[in-house]
């Protein structure tokens, strides 16, 4: 049985403060069923607290007003204190949410220190402060931060997603509220830790773990200059409902719905290669994963016959067990999800080819699905429309390039996608014909210092690189005086 982690205080400006009310979150395994951590379930009265400091620290404190060499001091020792406890990090987010522990290693702790570094990079290319010619004299325009930042992270990859809005708001000045979901909200507490002990100022960061309505409160308060948000699309949509409310500036990283697209010249070992691992990354459980495998119609046998091998070898089991490849689902709700959409996919008239029977043989216990491959997809399914999040996966034929780039593109999301060719500049053709936030040509990659975000419903706005960072400055033009 896993060791009981116990939190009974709130991370609030910086210091471990006791909560207001009594109401806490149990953390459960996915694995064992079983109760692992407990935290305070953060209140209203806690926003307004953490919310309080925040614009203190903004309005009146020295963070705002340092030195972008002395901000980026910092925020290197929060980088190099993750590096130092990335396998620490690593457990605990495994055995919150059920990621494998080798990804976790890789993608959610090593990756997340990638994102503070490539931060890090961008912060210190980026330019603040310019002098131009305007049309009635000289100007000269600054870039300034933004304010205090609320920045809401879903339970699937908690560090990286924290990263990528921590690490710009943090170096362009502002003072930041992470509200972390309440499925993981233990690795928020060793992240708290880090910071305070890489010297953040007092105010700057507050970690509040709540549900959906202390979350509404928070993107709707007064007090908050800008939203950061990663999450459903239905949460997105009310996110920017209710900050409105305030003109608020939002960010929102939504749902995806992938296509693979894979052309007739394409090296099939390869191709299978690269995409089996971009497609149940995670346990399925990223949006960016490739859900949706475009193969030609000539080829459709060999393609499904391998794809289908290649998905039953995945390994499933304890998420902590370094040969995991696959591993629970977060929640008996998403495993239900997934078990839903396996039901309906065969309503529908697809073929199950690998998977497809629930809960894998010999795990009696946790949220388990198996990995399933669907065939004979066609793109009016609800299996290839709707995102799943898990590891049910749709192969779909095509006739020519054309109508794969149609299928690509029909779709309410675009945040990702990938194309598999002999031909790597036939490739980049077809991914400028995808409506889609970030493509990658015989591989899957997401590339820190480049803007990820998605067309469509996948959101609004950008993270990382100077297009992300961007989104944390406000910009100032300043009329000077002829000859100045």
């Amino acid at each position: 049985m896993t060791e009981l982690v116990e939190h009974g205080q709130l991370f609030i400006g910086g210091e471990l403060t006791d909560p207001v009310g009594r109401d806490v979150i149990e953390v459960i395994s996915p694995h064992t069923e079983e109760v692992i951590g407990r935290v305070p379930h953060a209140s209203r009265q806690d926003v307004d607290r953490a919310v309080a400091v925040a614009r203190r620290a903004f309005d009146e404190g020295p963070w705002p007003r340092a030195t972008l060499e002395e901000r980026i001091a910092v925020v290197t020792r929060v980088k190099d204190g993750i590096a130092a406890r990335h396998e620490e990090l690593a457990r605990v987010i495994s055995s919150e949410n059920g990621s494998p522990y080798s990804w976790s290693v890789l993608a959610q702790a090593l990756g997340a220190m990638m994102v503070w570094d490539a931060a890090i990079r961008v912060a210190r290319d980026h330019t603040y402060e310019e002098r131009r010619d305007g049309v009635l004299g000289p100007i000269l325009v600054r870039r300034e931060p933004v304010g205090v930042v609320a920045a809401v992270v879903p339970w699937n990859v908690p560090q990286f997603v924290a990263a990528a809005k921590l690490a710009p708001a943090l170096l362009a000045g502002c003072t930041v509220v992470l509200k972390p979901s309440p499925e993981s909200p233990l690795d928020a507490y060793l992240l708290g830790e880090i910071a305070r002990d890489a010297g953040l100022p007092e105010g700057v960061l507050s970690i509040l773990p709540a549900d959906r309505e202390v979350s509404e409160y928070l993107v709707g308060h007064p007090g908050i200059d800008k939203v950061s948000f990663t999450g459903s699309v239905a949460a997105g949509k009310r996110v920017m409902e209710v900050a409105a409310r305030n003109l608020t500036r939002v960010t929102l990283e939504l749902g995806g719905k992938s296509a693979a697209v894979v052309l007739p010249d394409a090296d099939v070992q390869a191709a299978v290669a690269g995409i089996v691992p971009a497609a149940w990354m995670n346990n399925g459980q990223a949006c960016v994963a490739q859900t949706r495998i475009l193969v030609p119609r000539a080829r459709y046998d060999e393609y499904a016959d391998a794809f289908a091998a290649a998905a039953s070898a995945l390994k499933v089991g304890d998420p902590l067990d370094p040969a995991t490849q696959v591993g629970p689902l977060v929640a008996r709700r998403q495993q239900q999800r997934n078990l839903d959409y396996i039901r309906i996919g065969q309503e529908e008239g697809a073929k199950i080819l690998t998977g497809g029977g629930g809960r894998p043989a010999g795990l009696e216990r946790g949220w388990y699905v198996e990995p399933t491959l669907f065939g004979d997809v066609h793109n009016a399914m609800r299996i290839a429309r709707e995102e799943i999040f898990g590891p049910v996966i749709c192969l779909l034929p095509y006739g020519d390039e054309e109508e794969a780039v149609k299928i690509a593109n029909d779709s309410e999301y675009g945040l990702s996608g990938s194309v598999w060719t002999a031909d790597v500049e036939h490739g980049i053709e077809v991914a400028r014909q995808v409506r889609t936030g970030t493509y990658s040509v015989n591989t899957f990659s997401l590339d820190m210092l480049g803007p990820f975000g998605g067309y469509k419903n996948s959101g609004l706005g950008r993270e990382f690189g100077p297009e992300g960072y961007g989104a944390y400055l406000e910009h100032k033009m300043i009329h000077l005086p002829a000859g100045a």
